[in-house]
């Protein structure tokens, strides 16, 4: 990683020469004309991308994770159920998908049809407007198991006592759940919403499997995973530079820090003395 961002200060030399070139990578990455509408775009997308996380697969989470604990006989079955997609291939998950919303071919058109919603089906994937929300959609199913079992943990972790004690006060179930067991999961909550933030700003496997290096159509979907691969690789007619290659990654090393930081001294203490 040291390599990587002492790389970044470096430019290649038509002989293949490196040559010590200071901030000129960083300062072609945010105002260069060819550059810099690739990286403020990925970065956007990349912040769409995690807001839909954030607002779609934690509180599904916590949701099932809440239902869950309570008693059943296929409590089990149903947490397996849910987290089998979590340790499924990014590949054989981005290969279903794009075979289940095929707008030739695929089941979806024919299942909402069936549902009385075939007006309301799109080809997601061919549209850029769509795009981006859908795959993040189908990522957020893969991984919903991960803050699913976090929550579940958390919450089978409170004592019955303290529940039972709200109960006989006349406290209801949402009242206990909000009032009782939500402030005493909100760690387990900062470190699914750091988890959330740092996968989703390295990720880079489902786009790139679903809609290829160049993060289609239109560089719809492209994230700055995507953009450091097609940087620092090269694809088809773009030829590869690891300088700035380099710079996209320590970009995205830089973003994560700052969210790990802010987590850490303004959340994390925050909860800590509300805790207390």
């Amino acid at each position: 990683m040291a390599e990587s961002l002492i790389l970044s200060f470096f430019s290649v030399q038509p002989d293949n020469s490196y040559v010590f070139s200071g901030f000129a990578n960083f300062v072609k990455l945010f105002t260069d004309s060819d550059t810099a509408p690739r990286f403020w775009g990925a970065l956007k997308n990349n912040v769409l991308f995690f807001i839909i996380h954030m607002l779609v697969q934690n509180p599904i989470g916590l949701l099932l994770a809440s239902l869950l604990v309570t008693k059943g006989k296929a409590r089990g079955f149903y947490r397996t159920v849910l987290f089998m997609p979590t340790v499924l291939s990014v590949v054989i998950i981005g290969f279903i998908w794009q075979l289940i919303l095929n707008p030739l071919w695929g089941v979806a058109e024919s299942m909402m049809r069936a549902a009385g919603l075939g007006k309301l089906f799109q080809p997601w994937l061919g549209l850029p407007q769509y795009a981006l929300p859908a795959v993040a959609l189908i990522s957020v199913w893969q991984f919903i198991g991960i803050p699913m079992i976090l929550f579940y943990t958390a919450l089978i972790g409170i004592p019955d006592e303290l529940i039972e004690a709200a109960v006989v006060d006349g406290c209801t179930e949402t009242q206990a759940f909000w009032q009782i067991k939500f402030p005493l999961i909100l760690p387990t909550i900062g470190i699914v919403s750091i988890l959330t933030f740092v996968g989703n700003f390295n990720a880079f496997d489902l786009i790139y499997t679903m809609k290829g290096a160049f993060a289609g159509p239109a560089y719809s979907t492209d994230i700055m995973g995507t953009l450091f691969y097609r940087t620092f690789f090269g694809q088809q007619l773009q030829l590869g530079n690891p300088t700035m290659g380099a710079t996209v990654a320590t970009m995205m090393f830089l973003i994560i820090l700052t969210g790990v930081l802010i987590y850490m001294f303004l959340f994390q203490r925050r909860v800590k003395t509300y805790q207390l």
